[in-house]
């Protein structure tokens, strides 16, 4: 199998308050798309990576990444980063794997478990993890409605795992449609009505988006090691 992954590094980090891009944002010394660059260019699985990045930043990074990652500036929503990226990652790659920059901390066995289920023969494969708390449906004055039953609720991880044919005509259909709402790529696929599969995630792949998470990252990253 041929695989090219997309690490999405084009946010703002406006919640996170560090006055900067997110993917420049250290962690334990090192930049945000720095950590989830190489956990993917370190997977034995992984051919080739392509980092999307904001613009004023293209530059800074490719330096830090060097030759062998492909860098490119970003769009003004995720859906449009990916998209870029997409036109910049190996034509000949049949799967594709994308993957936010701020979940640096992604397991190796994370990215196999996805690989497999596409190999399996799906056409595209997220990590979850069960919703554990309580949820409430509130109204616009922020009273209760009701509680949500978790029981069939998954939180979605990254890196999400497609073929690269099917992800290439999602896009192109959403760019058609004029649908920018998605806030992942299988939500594009969904709409095309194709069946997602599901593998287990992992408590280390969270999202940073407050200092609090941040705090917690470093904690878990001192005893990383992915960039070692």
């Amino acid at each position: 199998m041929s695989v090219a992954a997309i690490v999405v590094a084009a946010g703002s980090g406006e919640r996170l308050g560090a006055g900067t891009a997110k993917a420049l944002v250290l962690l334990n010394g090192r930049p945000l798309f720095e950590w989830a660059a190489v956990a993917m260019s370190r997977h034995p699985r992984v051919d080739s990576v392509v980092v999307v990045t904001p613009r004023s930043a293209r530059e800074t990074i490719q330096r830090v990444l060097g030759p062998e990652v492909t860098v490119v500036a970003g769009g003004h929503t995720r859906q449009q980063s990916v998209l870029l990226g997409l036109a910049a990652a190996d034509p000949e790659a049949e799967f594709v794997l994308v993957h936010d920059a701020a979940r640096p901390l992604v397991p190796a066995g994370v990215i196999s478990a996805v690989l497999d289920g596409l190999l399996a023969g799906a056409s595209g494969v997220v990590p979850v993890l069960p919703v554990t708390d309580t949820i409430k449906r509130v109204d616009e004055r922020g009273t209760v409605t009701a509680t949500v039953d978790r029981s069939d609720l998954r939180a979605v991880q990254t890196p999400q795992g497609f073929r690269r044919s099917i992800l290439d005509t999602a896009h192109a259909e959403a760019q058609e449609l004029g649908s920018a709402g998605t806030t992942d790529d299988a939500g594009l696929l969904e709409a095309m009505g194709l069946d997602i599969m599901t593998v287990p995630g992992s408590e280390l792949s969270f999202k940073i988006t407050t200092p609090h998470d941040l705090l917690v990252a470093e904690a878990l990253a001192a005893s990383s090691d992915i960039l070692r």
